[in-house]
Order: C-alpha cells, then sequence, then structure tokens
C-alpha cells in the first residue's frame, strides 16, 4: 500500500467549471486532506482568478517534482500555460490545442509513474472539434497516447463495494454506427477488461457481470435483429468458457431493475445511452467515470463542463464538487491496488 500516492488532477475546459470545482476540491483537501498529493495541471493564473472570482482562496503552490511535497492541506499547480484571456462559458479554440496539451503532458507523467493516477475535470469536446482537432473524448485520447490497443469505459455509482457498475463495449459513436462496431471480438476484449480490472483494481475476487443484448428484448431469439445471436451471445459462451462468470445477452430494460442488478459487480452494455442514463439517473453528480485497460489509473466526473454555471460567477458558487471528490477518492483506492496493467 502507498504511504502516500500522488494524483493529478486536470483542469478540464478553462471556460467550463472544472477550475471552480478545482478550488472547491482544494479549500475540501485544506479542511479534511485526502490520504496523497495533489497536483492540479493546469494554468496557474487562471486557476488562482477562478478561485478567487467565486469568493475562495485555495492554498495553491507551484509544483516541484523533485521535492517530497507539501505539507497536507496544500494543492500543486503543475502550470500549463494558455494560449489566449479565457472568458467563463464561452469556449476558445485558440485555447484547444493547450487543453490537449496539458492532458498529454498529465498523462505521460502517469505512464511514466511521475503520478500514481489521474482525475480528469470535463473538457468540450466541441471546441476542439471546432480548432480543427479529431478529439471524441478522454477515453479515446488516453487510449491512443499510450499506445493502448482497448479501454473500456465504466461509471461507477460510488465507491461502495455495492455500488452499480456500468461497463461500454462502444463509446462516443453516432447510434448508426454502433451495430457494425459490436463484433464478436470487441465483446470479449471488453469482458477481458472488465474482469481484469475488477479483479486488480476493485479487489472483487469472483467477478459476475452481466452483458445487455444490443437490441430490444436482447433480439427475441432473432426476431428483433440478429446481432445478439451471431455476436453477442458467441462472445459471452466464449468468455464462461474462460471460466468467467458471465451472464447474457439479457434485456436491458430488466437487468438494470435493482434486484437484477444487485446479483452482478458489472454491467456491460452496448453503447454509451444504452447504459449511462440509468446510472446517472441513480447517481448523477456523485458518479465516477473510470477508464479501464489502461497502465494507470484514470478516474472522471460523471458530467460535462457547465459553461451556464461557469459563465455567471455567483451560479459558480453553487457547482457540486461531489463528483470530482469521488472521482478523487476512488482512483485513490484503485491506485493502491494491484500494480498498472502494462500497456
Amino acid at each position: 500500500m502507498m504511504e502516500r500516492p500522488t494524483l493529478a488532477i486536470s483542469a478540464g475546459e478553462p471556460s467550463g467549471i472544472g477550475p471552480e470545482l478545482c478550488a472547491m476540491l482544494a479549500m475540501r483537501h485544506a479542511e479534511r486532506p485526502f490520504a496523497a498529493r495533489l497536483v492540479l495541471v493546469g494554468d496557474h493564473d487562471l486557476l488562482a482568478a477562478r478561485a478567487a472570482r467565486i469568493g475562495l482562496a485555495p492554498r495553491y503552490v507551484r509544483y516541484d517534482p523533485a521535492a517530497f511535497g507539501p505539507a497536507g492541506g496544500i494543492v500543486e499547480i503543475w502550470h500549463q500555460p494558455l494560449a489566449a484571456p479565457v472568458r467563463p462559458g464561452h469556449p476558445d479554440p485558440t485555447n484547444a490545442h493547450s487543453v490537449l496539451s496539458m492532458l498529454a503532458h498529465a498523462c505521460d507523467a502517469c505512464a511514466t509513474g511521475d503520478f500514481d493516477a489521474l482525475v480528469t475535470a470535463p473538457v468540450q469536446k466541441s471546441v476542439m472539434l471546432d480548432a480543427g482537432i479529431p478529439f471524441t473524448g478522454h477515453t479515446e485520447f488516453l487510449a491512443q497516447r499510450t499506445g493502448t490497443a482497448r479501454v473500456v469505459m465504466m461509471l461507477v455509482s460510488d465507491a461502495s463495494a455495492t455500488a452499480l457498475r456500468v461497463a461500454l463495449v462502444t463509446t462516443h459513436l453516432p447510434l448508426r454506427d454502433v451495430p457494425a462496431a459490436i463484433t464478436r471480438q470487441a465483446v470479449a476484449e471488453t469482458l477481458a477488461i472488465v474482469q481484469h480490472d475488477l479483479r486488480h483494481r476493485f479487489a472483487v475476487s469472483e467477478p459476475r457481470i452481466a452483458v445487455c443484448g444490443l437490441n430490444p428484448h436482447a433480439g427475441e431469439s432473432g426476431h428483433l435483429g440478429r446481432e445478439d445471436v451471431e455476436v453477442v451471445a458467441p462472445a459471452v459462451a466464449e468468455a464462461r468458457a474462460l471460466g468467467m462468470d458471465v451472464q447474457g445477452p439479457l434485456p436491458a430494460d430488466t437487468v438494470f431493475v435493482p434486484t437484477h442488478s444487485r446479483g452482478f459487480d458489472a454491467i456491460v452494455a452496448m453503447y454509451h445511452d444504452q447504459g449511462l442514463p440509468v446510472l446517472k439517473a441513480a447517481s448523477f453528480g456523485h458518479g465516477v467515470n473510470v477508464t479501464l485497460g489502461l497502465p494507470f489509473v484514470r478516474t472522471s466526473v460523471d458530467h460535462g463542463t457547465a459553461l451556464d454555471l461557469a459563465a455567471d460567477p455567483l451560479r459558480a458558487r453553487t457547482a457540486d464538487v461531489g463528483s470530482l471528490v469521488a472521482a478523487l477518492e476512488l482512483a485513490l483506492v484503485l491506485a493502491q491496488h494491484a500494480p498498472p496493467r502494462t500497456a
């Protein structure tokens, strides 16, 4: 067990609510220190100014990688300069490459072991695309950056042993592209990653995994689509032959009923809006996004950039830091389990 792991926290979209949430987290750390060294990755001046904007004065110091770290309750900032001034609530494509550089530096430092985990505040995908950057999300970017062939997005309702955990075979795809992306290999690899990380990150010795069907009623024996019969079911059978406790394909409209979902350690959904609305309805604002399969721990908030909140300093003061706190707490737990998976 690590005595005091070092966690990197990327500040997210500079015009979004991330900088304010970082300030709230730092204040929480000053009052009740987390058992970790916390390093914010972002523009120092921006983070200080946005804290002051909502009436907070966190204990920020510059990050010194050669030092052991400041006393508990102080948060360090690894300065990542922005290209242009920031107007809260109004993303500027001029800063998109700065945000991407921030993520790249944080990712690389985690991959080399300088940090023990990465916690990410939300980014604005649209402004990345407006800047000409083919960015579909943190999950995909971190996979590409680390050379990881497949990662799995999983949202977790809380850090308890009975938490609802929902993993996805596909992530940020238009709905029309999902069926072609649901292959036997994709389902099998997703199940293998979920099984591995439930055991070695979440300390679940014998994981029980449910698999949703792609189609309504899991395809009605092929009458409502052949994918569940020809793709999902064989992948599940393959996983069971390898000794995994996997059931499916199961109808998504019943597997998420609490009396059913409580019987599983994770539920694997086929696409983003099949599984995540259920989890977010149950825990929004306190859920955590976890990327499985990376060579390091990465967690994130379960919400977006909240540009409307960020635009108004009075409303920004009311932002809920709960999901960021939960993401940090879960990152601490996961980082202290098994050694990272090799990429």
